[in-house]
């Protein structure tokens, strides 16, 4: 095994990577022959879950910390959380907190459950993961950039800990399949494992009637999953991570977070439909950002 060179990475840099030349080394077949992919998914599908949980954590990070300055800092006679522009950017940026951090523990549950053999959770996870690995991946960069930019020119300075979180943001989106292969790889579980499909509506289902833009987000899935195609096999994986995250919050989450995230993120197609903009801090007129934000902020010891 020859170390051809350490790689001087953007970020990450704590976890050593290296490309690797393997000459005339012995090697064990681990699956069928030609079955290669199938083998690998085993592994793949247990380090997206890491990409996932990984992402939850970064971002968490990244709002407390928002939170916490803006709940300090004072600017034109009032603390920068009470001020409605950026009470809406930290609320925008805490539901997307939740909503990862909400489907990344049901991944988690999901392959324990799978591990100890029941095959329902098995191929709910199997489409699930790959989704929700693409989508809030995706978000991460954004969501650490709008974070750091909370803090304003101190979150450019390195000891605020935020560009650490921005180099480290876009590398779980491209571990384990980049946007493109994670995008293909729940469109070949849709047309080749149709019990994915099944397992992952029947999660959904769980919330019929709960709220009615959900409703009408998982009907425009059911259209769209009927007949996939490949140019849009993206717009498709956003679509079903955001209808699962919409359904774990409104079974699961805070009544704020659930409206607010539904209001935002679901409903007719088409950004501005609702009043939200494609930036963070664009929710719609009437969300409850104070109960929002409060769920983010540290507590203020005495």
């Amino acid at each position: 095994m020859r170390l051809q060179r350490l790689k001087d990475k953007l970020g990450n840099r704590s976890n050593a990577s290296a490309e690797v030349e393997y000459d005339d080394a012995l090697a064990w077949l681990v699956g069928e022959e030609g079955r290669g992919v199938r083998t690998i998914i085993e592994m793949v599908n247990m380090t997206r879950l890491d990409c996932v949980l990984g992402t939850a954590t970064g971002m968490r990070a990244g709002v407390t910390m928002a939170a916490h300055h803006a709940a300090h800092r004072t600017a034109f006679g009032r603390k920068l959380a009470d001020q409605p522009l950026m009470a809406s950017v930290l609320a925008d940026l805490a539901l997307e907190s939740e909503a990862t951090t909400m489907a990344a523990f049901r991944l988690a549950g999901a392959t324990d459950r799978a591990a100890r053999g029941d095959e329902q959770e098995a191929a709910f996870r199997r489409l699930a993961l790959a989704v929700t690995k693409y989508w809030v991946c995706k978000r991460a960069p954004a969501h650490a950039a709008e974070a750091l930019e909370c803090l304003g020119g101190n979150g450019y300075v390195e000891d605020s800990g935020m560009p650490r979180l921005y180099r480290e943001a876009p590398l779980a989106s491209i571990w384990e399949g980049s946007g493109n292969v994670a995008a293909l790889d729940a469109l070949r579980a849709l047309t080749r494992q149709p019990e994915t499909a099944e397992a992952f509506f029947a999660e959904l289902d769980q919330a019929a009637g709960a709220d009615r833009r959900l409703d009408q987000a998982i009907a425009r899935l059911r259209k769209e999953v009927s007949d996939p195609a490949e140019e849009r096999a993206r717009y498709l994986a956003e679509a079903m991570a955001l209808a699962l995250q919409g359904a774990l919050l409104v079974r699961h989450g805070h009544p704020a977070v659930a409206d607010a995230f539904a209001a935002s993120r679901l409903g007719d197609e088409g950004a501005g439909w609702s009043g939200w903009g494609r930036a963070y801090g664009t929710l719609p007129s009437g969300t409850d950002t104070a109960s929002i934000v409060s769920r983010a902020t540290p507590e203020i010891l005495p």
